[in-house]
C-alpha cells in the first residue's frame, strides 16, 4: 500500500469516527443532558387538556322540590379511521342511541377522524355502549340542566347558554356559585390532531357546584301562573305580572310573569297563546302605577299630621291647573268626603287636595322612602330602579299627577314592598328570593335574613290598613274579597305613555290591585298587573286574580280565618324546608 493511499485511508477514518463522536454526543444530549424536556415536548404533541365543566348546582324551591337541575350525560364520539365495519357497529349502536343504522353506518364511514354520533346521552345507555367495546368509539363526559317542573317560573331562574353558563335570571346572578369548578382531562392525541379514544390521562379534581334554595313554593307558583294566565286570556292582556310574597320576612313565595305569544292576525290582544315572558316583568318593567301610588300621599300626610282618617274634604268634579284638566273616573257633583272615602273611591281629586296639605318637598322624600327609584336589592339581572321626576323635573301639575301615579315609572316589585311595609307595621323589609345554600352532599345553610329599616310609625301604619280595608269592603276593590278573611288592598288604573313622545296611548292601560291579608294581622302579601286589559279597570281585571291567588294561599299556609283569628296567634309561613326556617 503506497503512503498516499495510506494517509488517504487514516482521513476518512479520522472522518468516520469525528462523526461517530457527534451522534455519540447528541445522543448524550438528547438522552441525558435534556432528556426532561424532550418529554416534555413529545407530550406536548401527543397530548390535549380539555376543560369539564363540573355538576352545575341545583335550584330547588322552600320545600326542596326541584326546579332546575344538571343530569350527567355522555357524548359519544366515533374515530372513523379506527372503524373497519360501520354496518356492523351501526347495527349494535342504533339501538342504543335511537338512531337508524343508515344514518349512524354514515356517520361512521366518514373519514374526518372525530365524529360526534350523539350529544347527552344518559349515563345508563352510555355504560351499554361502553360494555360493547367498539373500535373507535368513545364517551367524553357532558350534562344537561332539566326542568321537572317543565317552563313554570322560566323568567325568575332564567337559562343557560349552549356552553353551560347562566345567560339570563337567577342562573346568570349566582353563575359562579352554581358553576363550581372545572376540571381539567388530558386526552392523548395524534399527530394529525385526531383524539385516541380512551386515551385518557391524568385529570384534575372538580368541585362540584353550589345550589340554591329559593324562597319559592312550587305549588303556589303554579296556582299564581294558572290564575295570571286565565285572566289574560279572558281579558286579553298583552301581558301580566304576580306576586306573593311572606310580609314579616320578605321572602317572594310566587313570582309570575306571562305574556301574549303573537298570533299573527291584524286584531290586537286576541289569538295568540300565554305563555312565559322572556323576562322577569316584575323586575324589569317599569310603568306608571296609577292610583296604586296614592299610598305615598296618604303616608305623607297621616306621618305630618295633616289629616287624618275621618278629615273631611271638598271634592269636585275636576279642577284646573296650569292649563290641565284634571278629573275623577265618574263625573260627580261637589262631595264632602273624609280622607278614609277620598281613597277607597281612587278620587284623584280628593287625593290632590291632600297631596297640596303634603307639599312637593315632602311628596318627593316619601316616594324615596318607600324604596321606588332604587334596585329592590335582589341584584336581578336587568332590573330597572324606575324613573323619579325630581325636584329639578317638578311642573306645576306636577302636584296632581304625582300623587295619582302619572309621573314615575315603577315596577310592580317595588309596589308591593312599598304595600308589604304598610302590613309589615310600618317596617320596610328587603325582598329575597334565595334562602339558602346547598352543597354537594345536600346540606343547607340559611342565607342571612334581609335587611329592613322602619319608613311609617305603627300608628299609621295601622291608619293606612284600616283606610285600605275600605278600599275592599266599600270602595273600588270589592272583587278582592276573599270569604273568611279582611283583605285591605289598593286599585290602579293608569295610562301608558307613548314611547318616546308626549301623551298617553289611547285606549291603553295598565291596571293593578296590591294588598295583604289578613288584615288584623298581615301575613301575606300579593300584587298582579294586566297590562292592556280590556276592561281596564284595576278593580275589575287584577283584583279577582289577587283574591284567586291569596285565598288558595292563605289556605295552603293554614292561616287562621279572621273570626279564628280572635281566639289565635298568628301563623308565620312555614311550610318545610331543607334549611332551617328563616320566615
Amino acid at each position: 500500500m503506497s503512503p498516499r493511499t495510506f494517509a488517504r485511508i487514516r482521513f476518512f477514518r479520522l472522518i468516520l469516527v469525528t462523526l461517530a463522536l457527534t451522534v455519540v454526543a447528541r445522543l448524550v444530549d438528547v438522552q441525558v443532558v435534556h432528556a426532561a424536556q424532550y418529554r416534555a415536548a413529545a407530550s406536548r404533541e401527543l397530548t390535549v387538556k380539555v376543560t369539564v365543566p363540573a355538576l352545575r348546582g341545583g335550584l330547588y324551591d322552600r320545600q326542596g322540590h326541584v326546579l332546575a337541575i344538571s343530569v350527567p350525560t355522555k357524548e359519544i364520539v366515533a374515530d372513523d379511521f379506527q372503524i373497519t365495519h360501520p354496518l356492523r357497529e351501526a347495527s349494535v349502536l342504533s339501538p342504543l342511541l335511537g338512531i337508524p343504522e343508515s344514518s349512524l353506518s354514515v356517520d361512521l364511514a366518514q373519514r374526518s377522524g372525530y365524529v360526534v354520533l350523539a350529544s347527552h346521552v344518559a349515563q345508563a345507555q352510555a355504560a351499554k355502549i361502553s360494555a360493547a367495546r367498539l373500535p373507535g368509539i368513545t364517551e367524553l363526559d357532558s350534562m344537561l340542566r332539566v326542568a321537572p317542573a317543565g317552563p313554570l317560573a322560566a323568567p325568575v331562574l332564567g337559562y343557560l347558554h349552549a356552553s353551560g353558563v347562566g345567560a339570563a335570571g337567577l342562573e346568570l346572578e349566582f353563575n359562579r356559585l352554581l358553576a363550581g369548578t372545572s376540571r381539567t382531562e388530558t386526552l392523548l392525541e395524534s399527530p394529525l390532531g385526531i383524539v385516541i379514544p380512551d386515551g385518557r390521562g391524568a385529570t384534575e379534581a372538580s368541585g362540584e357546584g353550589t345550589g340554591l334554595e329559593l324562597t319559592l313554593d312550587e305549588p303556589l307558583q303554579y296556582e299564581a301562573e294558572q290564575a295570571l294566565a286565565a285572566e289574560i286570556e279572558t281579558s286579553g292582556a298583552q301581558s301580566g305580572e304576580a306576586i306573593v310574597m311572606d310580609v314579616h320576612s320578605g321572602q317572594i313565595l310566587a313570582m309570575a310573569n306571562l305574556v301574549r305569544t303573537p298570533s299573527g292576525g291584524n286584531v290586537p290582544n286576541t289569538g295568540g297563546r300565554v305563555a312565559e315572558a322572556p323576562q322577569n316583568l316584575a323586575l324589569t318593567q317599569a310603568y306608571e302605577p296609577g292610583s296604586v301610588f296614592k299610598l305615598v300621599t296618604f303616608a305623607a300626610a297621616l306621618q305630618e299630621g295633616v289629616i287624618t282618617p275621618s278629615t273631611v274634604l271638598t271634592v269636585p268634579d275636576t279642577i284646573t291647573l296650569d292649563g290641565s284638566l284634571f278629573h275623577d273616573a265618574e263625573s260627580h257633583p261637589t262631595e264632602q268626603l273624609t280622607a278614609t272615602q277620598v281613597l277607597a273611591q281612587s278620587s284623584n281629586i280628593g287625593t290632590s287636595e291632600v297631596a297640596s296639605r303634603v307639599g312637593e318637598r315632602r311628596l318627593l322624600a316619601e316616594v324615596k322612602t318607600f324604596g321606588f327609584g332604587a334596585p329592590t336589592g335582589l341584584n336581578f339581572p336587568g332590573e330597572t330602579p324606575g324613573l323619579l321626576a325630581g325636584a329639578s323635573q317638578w311642573e306645576p301639575t306636577n302636584i296632581v299627577s304625582l300623587p295619582i301615579g302619572q309621573v314615575d315609572a315603577v315596577t310592580a316589585q317595588q309596589v308591593l314592598d312599598a304595600f308589604n311595609a304598610v302590613a309589615n307595621g310600618g317596617v320596610f323589609i328587603q325582598p329575597s328570593l334565595v334562602r339558602a345554600t346547598v352543597d354537594a352532599n345536600g346540606r343547607a345553610t340559611a342565607v342571612p335574613p334581609p335587611p329592613s329599616h322602619r319608613v311609617l310609625s305603627p300608628t299609621v301604619a295601622a291608619e293606612l290598613t284600616t283606610m285600605f280595608e275600605q278600599v275592599v269592603t266599600s270602595g273600588t276593590g270589592t272583587s278582592a274579597v276573599i270569604p273568611g278573611y279582611t283583605v285591605a288592598g289598593k286599585t290602579g288604573t293608569a295610562q301608558i305613555p307613548i314611547t318616546g313622545g308626549d301623551g298617553y296611548v289611547p285606549g291603553a292601560y295598565m291596571a293593578t290591585f296590591v294588598g295583604f291579608a289578613p288584615a288584623e294581622h298581615p301575613v301575606l302579601s300579593a300584587i298582579v298587573v294586566l297590562d292592556h286589559p280590556t276592561p281596564i279597570y284595576g278593580g275589575t281585571v287584577a283584583a279577582p286574580v289577587f283574591a284567586q291567588i291569596m285565598g288558595y294561599a292563605l289556605h295552603r299556609y293554614g292561616i287562621p280565618t279572621s273570626s279564628e283569628a280572635a281566639s289565635q296567634a298568628p301563623n308565620a309561613v312555614q311550610p318545610t324546608s331543607q334549611a332551617q326556617d328563616v320566615t
